[in-house]
């Protein structure tokens, strides 16, 4: 261990443990931060040192895979209905009269917005392995639920149940992530959780299939064991997340629910908190009131960013819902093959995911990277709905728009993280910027209209229409961030009322 590092643990422990607001959340939970000399022993090159890595690489393998795999079966669960839909669920539940699967599909999204705040306070006063954890096993449930609906109607009221229960997950699992790493760390972890996850329920068209082969099994059609067994998965995981799941840094010496043992020792949650205050100076907790709510979103950061994800989500939630649909009757592909093609396109967005996110944490830019992949995203969906003429280059268009789209995920959701300070700011504007998500959503499972198919060409253009207004935001903010910096530099403005702080651009 560096001298520096050692500095840290020399640190007399009545100078260096305090108590935040008080001392406990709802008498359980003491935070435990470092004082100002604390924050003086680590110098910024300390990151870099093996100790600080060794604690860093401990966070990454205990945190991402866990969360990522419980999200790729929400992801799963969310949008396992167009697999369902052509394995039998349509004839079953008569969902092709009317807008029925648009209601079913869009009918999930509400609740999804409405509880997203109140999820992301709760996660605080709860704890995220107990609250995380609980909302799993809770939604697992109403997925085998699923599998035994006998009418549509059915269906619609489980959804609304999945939106209620799912709505705490993302955002808490983001607003976690973000309180583990610094600014410039931050985005090639998002792009890891969300590609594991990804990936995962790129697969589910697979499994989908492979599921539906339990075609008569118990008497039940496929689609219903699709549902039934994804669902039980999904409880397991739900389990695993009571054992597995660590909670916020200034909680981690803690003994957890069912493993007692702290997730670090208390030198090494000196470290991890020290390098978060002196990359942005929020390690410690601050008290969420409703004042402090409403003041928060007052701020037109918040706002922009939550309109950015909702634009860039309601492609990728396009993909998601209406892809094995879209290859099934607009390409020609059979059932079979329209799972399988659908998988290829989300292992392609791996490499192309994680290298945008290298540049944008290597070079510390967010906004070029963004608009790199919005072009993408618009030559994708171009050449998948307009070039009629020749079916490989609608495909490939297909790999073009997952990719650019998808990365864009981790991108936006970095861009926020890097521009907002704050602990419990970042828990509205998390909360706030996964409801923009959401709403996108609700959108993509209403513009493409069944009285469209097999082209939706006003939902291709609709789609690609989003990909632009993004691009015409992020110049917008180069030139509004730049200025702000420079304000800062000449001492005429504090950004985000922390010395030293400079908007990312």
């Amino acid at each position: 261990m560096s001298e520096k590092s050692a500095s840290i643990h020399e640190v007399d422990t009545k100078h260096v443990e305090r108590i935040h607001e008080g001392g406990k959340d709802n008498g359980l939970d003491v935070a435990a931060v470092l004082d100002d000399r604390d924050m003086e022993a680590v110098q910024p090159d300390e990151r870099e040192d093996k100790e600080t890595r060794r604690i860093v690489r401990k966070i990454d393998m205990r945190l991402l895979p866990v969360l990522a795999t419980i999200y790729s079966f929400a992801l799963i669960d969310r949008v396992n209905l167009p697999n369902a839909r052509i394995a039998g669920m349509d004839e079953d539940l008569q969902l092709s009269i009317g807008n029925r699967y648009t209601l079913i599909t869009m009918i999930f999204f509400v609740p999804y917005v409405i509880f997203q705040f109140p999820a992301n306070i709760v996660i605080r006063k709860l704890g995220a392995c107990l609250w995380l954890s609980s909302l799993v096993v809770a939604w697992g449930v109403v997925s085998i639920g699923i599998g035994f609906n006998t009418s549509w109607t059915q269906t619609m009221g489980c959804r609304v149940l999945l939106g209620i229960l799912e709505a705490g997950y993302y955002p808490g699992c983001i607003f976690l992530l973000s309180c583990w790493y610094l600014r410039y760390e931050v985005q090639k972890r998002f792009s890891a959780f969300y590609l594991l996850a990804l990936l995962s329920s790129g697969f589910s068209n697979i499994l989908a299939y492979g599921l539906s082969q339990m075609n008569g099994v118990g008497g039940l059609r496929g689609w219903r064991w699709i549902f039934i067994m994804e669902g039980i998965i999904t409880v397991l995981l739900g389990m695993l997340g009571y054992i597995a799941i660590v909670d916020f840094p200034d909680k981690s010496t803690k003994p957890g629910l069912i493993v007692r043992k702290p997730f670090l020792s208390i030198d090494e949650a000196k470290i991890v908190l020290a390098r978060i205050d002196r990359d942005r100076g929020d390690a410690v907790v601050d008290k969420l009131t409703t004042k402090k709510v409403l003041f928060y979103l007052r701020d037109w950061k918040i706002w922009e960013y939550a309109w950015l994800y909702l634009l860039n989500n309601t492609v990728t939630y396009s993909f998601g819902f209406f892809l094995p649909i879209i290859l099934k009757s607009e390409m020609g592909y059979s059932t079979a093959m329209s799972q399988v093609l659908a998988f290829p396109p989300y292992v392609a967005a791996a490499p192309w995911m994680f290298f945008t996110a290298w540049v944008a944490d290597r070079y510390r830019k967010r906004g070029l990277i963004l608009i790199f992949n919005c072009l993408a995203a618009i030559m994708g969906v171009a050449m998948m709905g307009f070039a009629y003429s020749n079916p490989a280059a609608r495909y490939a268009g297909v790999f073009f728009g997952v990719c650019g789209a998808n990365s864009n995920v981790p991108t936006i959701l970095s861009y926020m993280h890097n521009n907002i300070v704050g602990q419990m700011k970042r828990s509205v504007a998390s909360a706030s910027i996964i409801g923009g998500g959401a709403i996108g959503g609700i959108i993509a499972s209403n513009i493409f209209r069944q009285q469209d198919a097999p082209r939706y060409v006003p939902a291709m253009g609709v789609v690609i229409a989003t990909q632009a207004v993004s691009i015409l935001h992020v110049l917008k903010n180069f030139w509004i961030y730049a200025r702000r910096n420079r304000k800062a530099d000449s001492g005429e403005l504090v950004i985000e009322g922390q010395e030293g702080f400079r908007h990312t651009l």
